[in-house]
């Protein structure tokens, strides 16, 4: 009885495998069937001019296949079945990099920053967020370093993935996640009870624990803040010791991230320097001696113009000279910087001022007195050797096709990056498509 009970379980189970099996042969011929996918063209560009990160080229075509650029010059090989996109009276150049941005902020002269830390969700600043990135990429800015969620947690993370799986339009992202400050400096304030910080407290042996915790979690650069104020209504000072600063670096670059430091105060970007750190962020007191030794030890500044640009007319500033002190003083900082030859890239702490303005910076640069071709290299080609970012940043063969068209020429008007016509993410257009 057991045995013919068994028999029969057996034919039952060869049976169903039999059908599996013939499914499954039935399936597959129908795949073969259908018609496969169609290959995307190639993609023919043909604007004015192009510039190619480092200099303008007058006649030059780029063809693009698939995410990637395959030729550029003036007479190229173009396949038959090419798409031709013609960008009359435009210069196409590398997608702009934004190398010092906040999506996760939103303008202060919209909502001040320690309402935003305190009274907002997480799920609403990122849904505000959403909007950024998408003004972000219009404007032209195919890459952004987002140098910390200001209070928002690792929402970068998630927002960081959105993008790459096309789940929403936005640029390519580096990012910080919460950044780190020296427990008591940073901000919101409060006396009467402790609120939430915009970034993670931490220091001493434990500043290298919050490194290679924010890199576990996703951060691609580590942000510290080298100084700040102590008390509301004080000057920055400096927050970490060299030291500190030190153990952090190698930290982080034993990890294979970059840091960068927020740091005003001469002292702070001695320090930061002197302790090996990738770029500096604003850099707004830094003195001959200070410029001296970035320029020494190669660390990069970030100025930030626009930033402290933003904050003076929040403030009342119509924008008329004599400037506040306080851009005067970033003014004057940026030229010792230049006149010291401290490599310089191109980011202005966008967050703090609206999203997809990020040009603002390149105009302050160049008003500064950075020629315009220099400004242009620092926001393409500059901030992707700055930024480690060998696939982009220029207009070569084998390079991401993150592309844009702007018009006129940007090296007579520069204010030509600011009506950014045409945008290509990888391939693919997502603004100005014919």
């Amino acid at each position: 009885m057991r045995l013919a009970k068994h028999d029969g379980e057996l034919r039952c189970s060869l049976w169903r495998a039999a059908d599996t099996g013939r499914m499954r042969t039935l399936l597959f011929a129908l795949i073969a069937l259908l018609p496969a996918p169609a290959a995307t063209a190639p993609v023919l560009l043909l604007p004015d001019r192009v510039f190619d990160g480092e200099a303008m080229h007058p006649g030059w075509q780029v063809l693009v296949d698939g995410q990637r650029i395959v030729a550029a010059g003036p007479n190229i090989p173009v396949p038959p079945d090419a798409r031709r996109i013609t960008l009359a009276g435009q210069t196409l150049m590398p997608g702009m990099i934004e190398g010092h941005s906040h999506l996760l902020l939103h303008p202060y002269d919209k909502t001040p920053w320690d309402d935003q830390v305190l009274k907002e969700s997480e799920a609403y600043r990122v849904a505000r967020a959403v909007s950024h990135a998408r003004d972000t990429l219009m404007a032209g800015f195919t890459t952004v370093r987002d140098l910390g969620t200001e209070g928002a947690g690792t929402a970068d993370v998630g927002l960081k993935r959105a993008i790459h799986e096309g789940r929403i339009l936005g640029p390519r992202m580096i990012i910080a996640t919460r950044a780190i400050v020296a427990p008591g400096s940073y901000a919101p304030k409060n006396d009467a009870w402790a609120v939430p910080q915009g970034a993670e407290e931490a220091d001493g042996p434990n500043l290298v624990s919050a490194v290679r915790r924010q890199i576990g979690a996703g951060a691609d650069v580590v942000k510290l803040y080298g100084d700040y104020r102590w008390r509301p209504g004080e000057g920055s000072r400096p927050t970490f010791s060299q030291a500190e600063i030190a153990a952090a670096v190698a930290a982080a670059h034993d990890a294979g991230r970059p840091v960068a430091v927020h740091a005003n105060t001469a002292e702070a970007m001695r320090r930061a320097s002197a302790a090996g750190v990738d770029v500096i962020e604003h850099g707004s007191e830094g003195d001959a001696a200070t410029f001296a030794l970035m320029a020494k030890n190669r660390t990069v500044l970030c100025p930030t113009l626009a930033a402290g640009d933003a904050i003076a007319r929040l403030s009342g500033w119509n924008g008329e000279e004599p400037a506040p002190a306080d851009v005067q003083q970033d003014r004057g900082a940026f030229q010792l910087a230049l006149k010291a030859g401290v490599p310089i890239c191109m980011g202005g702490d966008v967050g703090v001022y609206a999203h997809g303005t990020n040009a603002r910076e390149m105009l302050l640069m160049a008003r500064a007195g950075m020629p315009n071709a220099a400004v242009l290299t620092a926001a393409t080609a500059g901030n992707a050797r700055y930024f480690g970012l060998a696939d982009r940043g220029r207009v070569a063969p084998g390079l991401l096709a993150d592309l844009v068209a702007a018009p006129g020429d940007p090296l007579a008007d520069l204010s030509a990056v600011t009506r950014v016509q045409f945008v290509m993410k990888g391939g693919e257009v997502v603004k100005g498509a014919p």
